[in-house]
Parts: C-alpha cells; structure tokens; sequence
C-alpha cells in the first residue's frame, strides 16, 4: 500500500503530463499536469478515446496506427518517442514530445504516455530565427567592395542555420546553440572585424565618407551580434549552473580604471566616462570576472540608451563594509509601467525601440550580484536618465 501511494504521488506531482490508455485508445487516467495542459478535468477526458485530445489529421489516424502496431508490432511512437501536437479544450494547439510505452498489467495491455510540454522552446527557437534574419538584413547593407565578407558571414549562418535544422531534441536547443555559435560565429566575426580595421587603414588617406561610413556599419553589427553571443553564454552557464563565484582581492581602482579604457573604446562620438572612487579604502574581495561583466552590462547600457556629447557617472565606494558600485547616465529612462519587468529575461522597455538588444543584460547582471550574495537597486524617468547600484558585502 505505501508502494502504491508513493506511485500515485509521484504520478500527481509530475511536471510532465502523463495519460494512459486502454487496446481501444480508450483514457483510464490523466494526471493534473496533463489537465492543465490540455486544460480538461479528469471527468472530461476519462473513458473517450484519446483522440479527443489530437489535431487533424492525427485524429482521424490514430485508431488505425493503433489497430495496425497491435496486429504487425510496427511502432510509430510506442516505444520510440516524437514530437507531436495536442490540441486543448480551448481549441488551440501545442507542441509536444511523446514518449509512449507498453505494459503488461493484470492480463490486459496498457499504453503510458509521458507528455513534454515543448511551447517554450519553440518561443525560444523562433527568436533564435528572429536575430539570425535581423543579422542576415544588417548585412546586406554592406558594399559590393566588401562582397568577400559578405559571402563569409552568409556561410556562417548558413552552418547555423544547417545546425539548428539537425537539432531534433528541442529542450536541448538552447545549449546545444549557444556551443555552436561561440565556436562558429567567431571566427568568421574576428576575420570582419579585422578586415573592417585594415580597410579603414588603407583607406584613410582616400578621405571616403562612404568607406567611413560602412566600416562603421560592419564593425556595428559584430559588435551587436558578439554582445548577443556573449549573452546567451551567459545565460546558458547560469542556467547549467556551472557559474560558482572565486573570490580574491584586488584593486577596484585599478579594475575601475582598466573597464573605463575598455568601454570609452564603444562610446558614442564625445560621450564620455566619468569615474570617480569614494573613500580611502580601495582593496576589494569578490569575483572579479562577474563583477566585471556585471559592470560592462551597466555601462553598456549607458552607453546605448544616452546619446551623443553625454556624461556617464560611474562610481565605486567601500563603507559600512560593503562595496557599491554605480553607473548614472542621462538617457531615454525607463517608462514606469516597464520598471516591473526590467530584470526579466528578454524584456525590453517600450521605448527602445530600434536600438539593439537581446533582453537578456540586467537579467545577468541579477543573476550574478546574487550569486556573490549582492543586492540591485535603480531610479530611473522618462528622458531623465538612470542610476543603477549594485552592492556587495565585503
């Protein structure tokens, strides 16, 4: 009997939805993961053949898969698994993986469905397409003169895009990308970058304003797609779990200082860095290759979102033990209603508009101060600008 409760427990509690049938396709049992799914109760479903809860064509086949597995043992699913659809109470239908298997119990076969809710990888894998075409659309901009780098990055996305259609086990999409493109976009991206810099050298005395102005498109979009990239490594490490924080002590001044020489690089034409550190005290115990990726986010996005001839406040202190950290700039604020979300992965406020993105930065930059057991904090108007802080205890 304890054997049995357990068994039931488990069943109840399940993340995926699990549904079995009788040799006629009939339901006997559906657990509330599968309910909520399908958005029926167990009395709706149970005893109606399963295809109740299929699409066309699947509906009008299944009796007959089922029927001809039963007198040849040819398995379509059963006991192979794939991805399928199932179309709720509502209407509307949803992907899934369907792992299906057989059991013998009490002289009668019994057929277990085990139901993987596939929706948000699909999202997922649909805004993957979103950035590789709006990558695709920067890069047609370019020049015929730059017709060899063009062709380089097309055969890039070509071999994502070649890779991603391989990918068959969806809930493993996002890591299995986020390895392929570090590896395959940066190479062909470092060989456009370098190719960007010697063309403007060797062009320089040509005084081209139309040269001028397409290597800074190019040098633009690798810039955007490698924050993109190093984003979603980020994000695929946090979500492994394979981020633990190492702790030593170092200078903030001297880390401050080399960040600003690294950013003022990707500034705006005369936006300007302004760092200033408070106090006497300046040696600093964290991680420093997550605070730093948590700064170059806040910096970045100062950067982004303020425009030209701007200030951007940045500063450190250590009091009360502890270490802040803050970046203040005068740009497109954050509308109040969107303040709620900021922090979620792939938000992005209303007012960005245009301005290039993945959603995915403050969620990281979270992320990482908790991990060093730290706390976020921002004041933020419309066309006022914004103030992050970030502090640590020391």
């Amino acid at each position: 009997m304890e054997s049995a409760a357990l068994l039931k427990a488990i069943i109840e509690n399940a993340i995926d939805g699990i549904i079995t049938i009788d040799e006629r396709g009939h339901i006997e049992s559906i657990n509330p993961a599968a309910c909520a799914l399908f958005q029926y109760t167990p009395g709706e479903v149970i005893g109606k053949n399963i295809s109740v809860l299929m699409p066309s064509p699947d509906r009008e086949n299944h009796d007959g898969y089922l029927a001809r597995y039963q007198r040849t043992g040819d398995a379509h699913i059963i006991g192979i698994g794939r991805e399928v659809r199932g179309l709720k109470k509502d209407g509307s239908v949803f992907p899934f993986r369907l792992g299906v298997s057989q059991v013998q119990y009490s002289g009668r076969i019994i057929y277990n469905g085990f139901i993987h809710d596939l929706t948000r990888e699909k999202d997922a894998e649909e805004k993957l397409r979103g950035y590789a075409a709006k990558l695709e659309e920067l890069v047609e901009e370019r020049t015929s003169s730059l017709k060899e780098t063009v062709l380089a990055l097309q055969a890039a996305k070509e071999e994502v895009s070649l890779s991603l259609e391989k990918e068959k086990e969806l809930s493993q999409l996002k890591s299995r990308f986020v390895s392929m493109a570090s590896h395959e976009f940066r190479t062909p991206l470092s060989a456009i970058q370098l190719s960007a810099v010697l063309i403007e050298k060797y062009s320089a005395q040509k005084d081209n304003e139309n040269i001028a102005k397409h290597i800074a498109k190019i040098k633009n979009a690798v810039r955007n797609l490698t924050s993109i990239l190093n984003d979603f490594l980020s994000l695929e490490k946090l979500e492994a779990g394979k981020v633990e924080p190492v702790y030593a002590e170092f200078d903030i001044v001297k880390f401050a200082e080399d960040i600003i020489e690294e950013m003022q690089m990707v500034a705006k034409q005369n936006q300007l860095i302004v760092y200033e550190h408070t106090g006497t005290e300046s040696l600093a115990k964290l991680d420093q290759a997550l605070l730093k990726n948590c700064i170059i986010n806040l910096i970045g996005n100062a950067i982004k979102y303020s425009g030209e001839n701007t200030f951007i406040e940045f500063n450190t202190e250590i009091a009360d033990k502890q270490l802040f950290v803050t970046v203040k700039d005068n740009g497109i604020g954050i509308p109040e209603n969107d303040q709620k979300h900021l922090f979620e992965a792939f938000f992005r406020a209303h007012n960005t508009g245009n301005i290039p993105g993945t959603g995915l930065g403050l969620n990281i930059v979270t992320r990482y101060t908790n991990l060093m057991n730290g706390k976020i904090k921002f004041q933020s108007k419309v066309n006022k600008g914004t103030s992050f802080t970030i502090s640590f205890p020391q």
